[in-house]
């Protein structure tokens, strides 16, 4: 059988709380077991429903989004949350990924994406709408200037390693990292699968949330 996924709505509209929630409740193995209207109960609101994944409205009242993932952060709580908000603004996505946040949704296309959201974030993957991802690479694309006093919070890579992530994420092809770094293009590749299989990424958009979350590209 399988296992019912609990999920836990916080916006201060009924409405959209109703409109997901019905949305929700197509997929036989989803279940919506409660929500919030106010920020300061939603921590408490999931303990006590036992919620699997967290859909959280980043503009909560009287307590943010913000505040509520430092909480989840705090307590390390097991609890996947999935950021839904009115803005793609590339600050607050590099904040709430800090912050643990497994996924993050413009609340425009959250019809389109919340199921697959949902379940990519319950097994363990992180999951970004396709507004989102195409901020973040436009950004790094308009914006390619690497952070050389980034501090690594968990330092597996090397520094050549590093280099090499951070210019993959700025989109620089092979043959221009190899240029850039004066070393064979087949070295290049050797690094990129070594990275990957470290960090356990299978995705380009995967390094560019890595180098994202440890500040490697100023943005």
């Amino acid at each position: 059988m399988i296992p019912k996924i609990r999920i836990h709505l916080a916006d201060d509209h009924q409405v959209l709380i109703d409109g997901l929630s019905n949305l929700l409740k197509t997929v036989p193995n989803f279940e919506v077991a409660g929500s919030s209207l106010d920020g300061t109960t939603v921590y408490n609101d999931v303990l006590m429903d036992n919620a699997d994944v967290l859909i959280l409205d980043i503009s909560m009242p009287k307590k943010d989004g913000i505040e509520t993932l430092k909480e989840f952060k705090t307590n390390q709580s097991p609890c996947k949350v999935i950021i839904l908000s009115s803005y793609d603004d590339l600050k607050i996505i590099k904040e709430v990924m800090k912050l643990g946040a497994k996924g993050y949704l413009t609340k425009n296309c959250a019809g389109e994406n919340i199921i697959e959201a949902v379940e990519a974030v319950y097994q363990g993957q992180e999951y970004f709408s396709d507004a989102v991802r195409e901020k973040i690479f436009n950004t790094f694309k308009d914006n390619p200037k690497l952070n050389q006093n980034a501090v690594i919070e968990n330092p597996i890579l090397s520094p050549r390693e590093i280099e090499i992530i951070t210019l993959i994420a700025l989109e620089y092809s092979g043959k221009e990292i190899s240029e850039k770094l004066f070393i064979s293009s087949h070295t290049v590749e050797t690094h990129r699968k070594n990275i990957m299989k470290k960090l356990n990424i299978k995705s380009t958009i995967g390094l560019v949330k890595y180098s994202l979350k440890n500040n490697l590209i100023n943005s």
